[in-house]
């Protein structure tokens, strides 16, 4: 186990997630001016001081910590302990004010997450998990859907900048699962995806070519409230996998078995 107090980490990691939603709701609307690291992968500014206040807080309270940002070079101490940030999940939602979008926030000690923090945005809501201890919603606990079959779910899904092998493929999968559930929904943030299986929004949630700090939060906030992570062939699930499968583990199998006559 981890020698440090894991709620208290939680609290220093929200209240840096909390600082930089400030930030970000403050650029919220303002016309600003976008970088390109692909054809249509964004970046911003605020993008950049959401994640240098990020690591600011951090690095005032862990200096001897590793850290993983989306932004900027990994920073490795030789620590046992990493943090994954993701300064702004979902930029291009963010450019256009269209929800959601989010503040994505995780430690992990020897590849094993310990606390978790998403910022929900721009109809604030903090998610919040510690490892064996649950996850909650504004200080509320919350749990997984209790939804038994594919025919009653709702689901959401995501798609990748790069529109090859796995694109193709998950269109087919989008069909599919549009034909036999209630409906698939893209709202463009992984982090907040991953959210809203742990509070029971959605039934189930898979997407291929995620980087770490897409999910290292999300993952434990969906496990702690109930949920099965795993690959999309059921076997077990790495942050550093490009692909992820969450679901509110009655219809686990099910998505499994259905994944496999397409993949």
């Amino acid at each position: 186990m981890s020698p440090l107090n894991n709620e208290s980490i939680l609290k220093i990691a929200t209240e840096a997630a909390v600082s930089a939603s400030h930030i970000i709701m403050d650029g919220l609307g303002v016309p600003r001016k976008a970088d390109h690291k692909g054809r249509t992968n964004l970046v911003t500014d605020i993008d950049r001081k959401s994640e240098q206040i990020i690591k600011s807080k951090i690095r005032a309270q862990f200096p001897d910590h590793d850290i993983l940002a989306e932004e900027s070079e990994k920073e490795i101490m030789g620590s046992d302990y990493c943090w994954f940030i993701d300064p702004l999940d979902g930029t291009t939602n963010f450019i256009h004010g269209y929800p959601s979008f989010a503040v994505s926030i995780a430690l992990f000690y020897k590849n094993v997450p310990l606390i978790g923090v998403v910022v929900e945005m721009p109809d604030i809501k903090i998610y919040t998990a510690i490892k064996d201890k649950g996850a909650w919603c504004e200080e509320q606990s919350i749990f997984c859907s209790e939804t038994p079959t594919l025919e009653k779910s709702l689901l959401v899904t995501g798609f990748g900048y790069q529109h090859g092998e796995n694109w193709e493929s998950n269109m087919k999968l989008f069909k599919h699962f549009t034909d036999t559930t209630q409906g698939v929904r893209r709202l463009g943030a992984a982090a907040v995806d991953l959210c809203h299986v742990a509070s029971g929004k959605v039934d189930g949630f898979w997407e291929f070519d995620l980087k770490p700090w897409d999910t290292a939060a999300g993952i434990l906030i969906a496990a702690e409230a109930g949920a099965i992570v795993s690959r999309l062939d059921g076997s077990d699930y790495s942050i550093f996998d490009d692909q992820i499968l969450a679901s509110n583990g009655s219809v686990h199998k099910e998505m499994i078995d259905q994944i496999k006559e397409f993949l």
